[in-house]
């Protein structure tokens, strides 16, 4: 008998000691990308060791989370961190991610690109710079003489085809193009973000979206050279809550419809935004010939500080040197609330229904809107064109100039 109960002591203690190392390989692991070859010394191309630190977490288990050092700065060229990778992964950034200064050939016009990427989380309190400078002074929007440059500047930060993503506490600036833009997602949470740029600095959009849905941005401050935030084709289910947004074009929900393509936008809550000095409030702009819908979206509680179109949707929108032709189909734009909008407008135009006249506008609600003009002793005014449907739940100011059509 004696020898029996040791052998099964022997056996629960070699089990122990199993499930001990089993517990100690799913430990959370902490990787710094110094340790992959990474240097902090303003000239070395960091893609490779980024890339090995980003590969060796991706094929880790216990959620895995990559370091980049705080007051540090590292260049990296481009990089693609793909996936799927076996367990949750995250990347704190406490310093500095930048891009070298010179204008350079990059694949498929990507700077960090995260793909196919299920449970990522980006936080840490630091920097992406696109130190898109160079880019800009070659735009075609700033030179225009032959040779510019606008097709192949990249998107700062694209996140594609990625699941349960969140994204916080980061400072993205100064992007060659856009900064971020969400394709293919869904279930992303962003966050406490800073997104900049100057003023001057051609199509660089802080937050763009398309073909995606369930997205949440809030506590956010973006300043930029384009909208603050774009949705295009696919958006669905967006919230965007508490946002400053200025310098920029303001919220955009388009374009959609060019070159007589199908696109459709829904589910869209703009909510409680301050916006100062932008060149547009909030939009909804649409080519002629396209087709599709832009429908069940909500504007509510946003402060208006010196805006020019606080309001304003446009399914005339022409972004070409020529005149666009006139067109007899378009993007069907339905069931749009704004309500609780106040503050001042740049412009003497301050709402602005510019609807089509072979798809009309249907189902527009205003509710407890009030807007006057930046500059004291002037007036303000609305223009409705072709609309269907414009219930006034409560008194607006300024009312539609035009008889509805």
């Amino acid at each position: 008998m004696p020898n029996i109960s040791l052998l099964r002591i022997s056996r629960i203690l070699r089990r122990s000691k199993s499930h001990l190392a089993s517990v100690h390989t799913y430990k959370q692991q902490f990787l710094n990308v110094e340790d992959f070859g990474a240097k902090a010394d303003g000239k070395t191309d960091n893609y490779q060791a980024f890339k090995e630190a980003w590969d060796s977490a991706c094929s880790s288990f216990g959620s895995p989370r990559i370091l980049v050092p705080k007051s540090k700065t590292y260049f990296i060229k481009h990089i693609n961190f793909t996936g799927p990778c076996r367990s949750s992964v995250s990347l704190e950034i406490r310093g500095t991610i930048k891009s070298f200064p010179q204008m350079y050939d990059l694949p498929r016009r990507l700077w960090i690109k995260f793909e196919d990427v299920e449970n990522l989380e980006i936080l840490g309190g630091g920097t992406i710079d696109g130190n898109g400078q160079e880019w800009w002074k070659h735009s075609c929007k700033i030179k225009k003489t032959k040779p510019c440059q606008s097709q192949n500047a990249p998107t700062a930060l694209i996140f594609k085809n990625c699941i349960n993503l969140k994204v916080s506490n980061v400072k993205v600036k100064n992007a060659q193009q856009m900064h971020m833009n969400f394709e293919d997602c869904s279930n992303v949470k962003a966050s406490d973000l800073s997104v900049m740029a100057p003023e001057h600095s051609p199509n660089t959009d802080g937050i763009h979206i398309t073909r995606t849905t369930n997205i949440y941005i809030t506590d956010s401050v973006i300043g930029t050279g384009d909208d603050c935030i774009s949705m295009v084709n696919g958006s669905r289910n967006v919230q965007v809550t508490n946002v400053a947004c200025g310098p920029g074009h303001g919220i955009s929900i388009g374009s959609l419809g060019e070159n007589g393509s199908e696109n459709s936008v829904s589910g869209i809550l703009v909510k409680g935004v301050k916006m100062t000095g932008t060149t547009n409030g909030v939009r909804i702009k649409t080519w002629q010939g396209g087709h599709g819908t832009a429908r069940n979206i909500e504007f509510d509680d946003i402060e208006m500080s010196n805006v020019s179109n606080p309001i304003i949707i446009d399914q005339y929108y022409c972004d070409k040197n020529k005149k666009c032709k006139q067109q007899k189909s378009g993007v069907q734009i339905e069931n749009i609330m704004y309500k609780n909008i106040r503050g001042t407008s740049a412009s003497k135009v301050a709402i602005n229904f510019n609807c089509s006249e072979s798809v009309p506008c249907r189902n527009i609600r205003l509710e407890k809107v009030d807007l006057v003009a930046h500059k004291k002793g002037r007036n303000v005014e609305a223009f409705c064109s072709q609309l269907t449907g414009l219930s006034e739940e409560q008194q607006y100011f300024p009312s539609c100039s035009k008889k509805l059509t």
